[in-house]
């Protein structure tokens, strides 16, 4: 769980619950996590009543961030240490350069010397062999350092930097770490170790009852020793300060661009609105790729973790970014797609924030026979973004340089990946990665791909290629209407066909409707949508305290009780929102909706985090956290709501 991100577009910094740095990415966001995601940067006060990290329960630590800049906002208090310290951390938007604020209270009632401590564990480049830490007596810094990837560690209180430092080893030969040096207030001075290191900077202070002193930490990351100095001296040139009060000035200016009338819905809700555009914006790589999440802590539960970019994600994450304004974010995503697609028109399961080919659990053959490792609705979602960017930019020359390589290959692999005899999208891996087989929601973003396609070849003049796309597309959607409907069970999961024989996998999913009404197969008010979406609110919903929605009936992934159908996801439980939205008709039919964001307001973390899910009994965090995807779809949610307000008249008329 990680309750603040930092980023700028290539160094992404995430924190956890105690306002320690436990993932640090570099030079893409979300690779290399040079913390290996399982390393901690403590921060530890010495005083004379004792040495406390900020792991030890003493600390009282409130996390939080402000609504209209990419920043920390933290407070700890030791009142055992009598020591209360505010922080502000920023990763500058113009450099690779992770910055703290320390300002530091002495709450006794005397004067005295408090020292504050912060050790640093690396695996640079994700491994611990010939990592090397040394103190650098000219520029009175730390480095660490191998190969291409350099970290250099510095302080700076009034006119002095640190005063104490130690390198040591960690986790290796007996030895348990460096940071165990400083619990006597006194740093050993080792100036140079290599192989698993750590390092360990001292700052002191003298402060009279009630003063306070301020520290500037920084953490300056190159591919090479000379660029990490050139950094660390452009900071003490600009001034720390300065660097954090143009990096707070700058986010403020990036979020102002969406300039979003909230139509007097609740103040809780626009903060949360705010907060997720900056989070998501933190998750968005210089290179395109958009990430599903930077928590490591996923490799805890699991072989790997989130720090990929899977196409799905990414297009719907888009989608949010240029309907709020940020087009050039949408557009560099969709360049990363033109990079990655294969010669054969389709994306592949996940990608690296470096465009190469991520893990997978897909395989290539199924009972003998080569099947496409692929989820197919992730080249279909990303061709239907695509036409909203379009919409959105009227950029005709950024279209038709693509067409022939990307739009018209990958509609092309849509039309010819269909089975002759149903007219169905041939069997690929569903949404969740879970099953193989042709699936609803597959289908439908298959439906609504070939139709924007359609719509991008009659913008080209392509009148042959028009009306191929729109009949592939109209093709689909009976074909869906006849075999992915039942009266009984509403939309279905998937289908699979055997011997000429129907087999249906019945199981109750969320994103099966969703993909119905989303992707434009069937409008909300068609009876078959109605009967579906009431389905997915008689069985779908978590009867608990918590609430919310889960993806599918018995759904086993993270659950922690047999009392729920499965745990509560706010993509899913966003997405009946944005039924209701649409099907409101008068005022009053608003307020369901809008008790869903306040649901969201409620469980999202103090920072503005929002899990992938939430414990269906207590409402913690589960899975990945912040997920990218739970604040774009938080976003979208918000927007239809003002969307909705504004065509029913509800939407106060703003003051100019």
């Amino acid at each position: 769980m990680r309750l603040i991100s930092l980023a700028n577009g290539q160094m992404l910094v995430m924190m956890d619950s105690r306002a320690q740095v436990r993932d640090l990415y570099f030079p893409y966001v979300g690779l290399e996590n040079h913390m290996g995601g399982h390393l901690v940067h403590r921060i530890g006060v010495h005083t004379d009543q004792g040495h406390r990290w900020f792991d030890d329960p003493s600390w009282d630590i409130q996390i939080a961030s402000p609504s209209d800049t990419l920043a920390s906002s933290i407070v700890a208090i030791n009142n055992e240490l009598k020591v209360r310290i505010d922080f502000t951390d920023v990763v500058y938007n113009e450099k690779t350069i992770f910055l703290r604020k320390l300002v530091v209270t002495n709450l006794d009632s005397s004067e005295r010397t408090i020292k504050v401590f912060f050790c640093h564990e690396f695996q640079i480049y994700e491994s611990y062999r010939g990592d090397t830490a040394y103190y650098d007596p000219i520029h009175k810094c730390i480095v660490h350092y191998k190969g291409r990837r350099v970290f250099l560690i510095n302080a700076l209180t009034g006119e002095s930097g640190f005063d104490q430092y130690s390198t040591g080893k960690f986790g290796s030969e007996g030895m348990e770490g460096t940071y165990r040096d400083a619990e006597d207030g006194v740093l050993q001075g080792n100036a140079i170790q290599h192989g698993k290191v750590d390092s360990v900077i001292g700052v002191t202070l003298h402060l009279n009852y009630k003063e306070e002193q301020t520290i500037y930490y920084w953490i300056a990351a190159a591919t090479s020793i000379k660029g990490a100095l050139d950094l660390n001296d452009a900071i003490q040139k600009k001034t720390p300060e300065h660097i954090l009060q143009s990096t707070e000035d700058y986010w403020h200016a990036w979020l102002s661009q969406h300039d979003t009338n909230f139509c007097g819905i609740d103040d809780s809700i626009r903060v949360l609105y705010n907060k997720s555009l900056l989070l998501v914006r933190s998750h968005v790589d210089n290179n395109g790729s958009i990430l599903a999440s930077g928590d490591s802590d996923m490799l805890y539960y699991g072989f790997d973790s989130y720090s990929y970019m899977w196409p799905r994600d990414g297009a719907l994450t888009a989608l949010t970014l240029l309907r709020c304004g940020y087009l050039n974010n949408a557009r560099r995503f969709f360049e990363f797609c033109f990079d990655v697609i294969t010669e054969d028109g389709y994306l592949m399961h996940k990608y690296r924030p470096d465009g190469s080919l991520g893990s997978s659990w897909h395989p290539w053959t199924r009972n003998g026979k080569i099947t496409l490792p692929i989820q197919e609705d992730e080249t279909a979602l990303v061709l239907r973004s695509l036409w909203y960017y379009y919409q959105a930019s009227k950029d005709l020359e950024f279209i038709e340089a693509n067409y022939a390589d990307f739009i018209e290959r990958a509609a092309k692999f849509l039309v010819t990946y269909t089975d002759e005899k149903t007219g169905l999208p041939l069997p690929s891996y569903d949404l969740w990665e879970e099953k193989y087989g042709t699936h609803t929601f597959t289908a439908a973003s298959v439906y609504a791909a070939l139709v924007c396609v359609a719509q991008f070849a009659e913008v080209l003049g392509k009148t042959e290629s028009q009306v191929k796309f729109s009949h592939s597309a109209e093709k689909i959607k009976q074909a869906i209407l006849k075999y992915l409907y039942t009266t009984e069970d509403g939309f279905v999961k998937m289908v699979n066909f055997r011997d000429e024989k129907v087999i249906y996998d019945r199981t109750l999913d969320s994103s099966s409707l969703y993909g119905i009404v989303k992707f434009g197969v069937l409008p909300y008010s068609d009876e078959r949508v109605v009967h579906s979406m009431k389905l997915v609110e008689d069985r779908l919903l978590c009867r608990s305290e918590v609430g919310g929605i889960c993806r599918y009936e018995g759904d086993q992934y993270f659950r922690q009780t047999d009392e729920v159908p499965g745990t509560p996801w706010f993509i899913c439980s966003l997405w009946l929102a944005q039924y209701q939205i649409e099907a409101a008709t008068k005022p009053e039919d608003l307020e369901k909706p809008l008790q869903w964001l306040r649901w969201c307001v409620k469980y999202a973390l103090p920072s503005g985090a929002l899990s992938e899910q939430i414990h269906p009994l207590t409402g913690a965090p589960l899975s990945a956290t912040p997920l990218t995807w739970s604040h774009a779809e938080f976003i979208n949610t918000v927007n239809e709501y003002i969307a909705k307000m504004r065509k029913l008249g509800m939407c106060p008329v703003r003051e100019q």
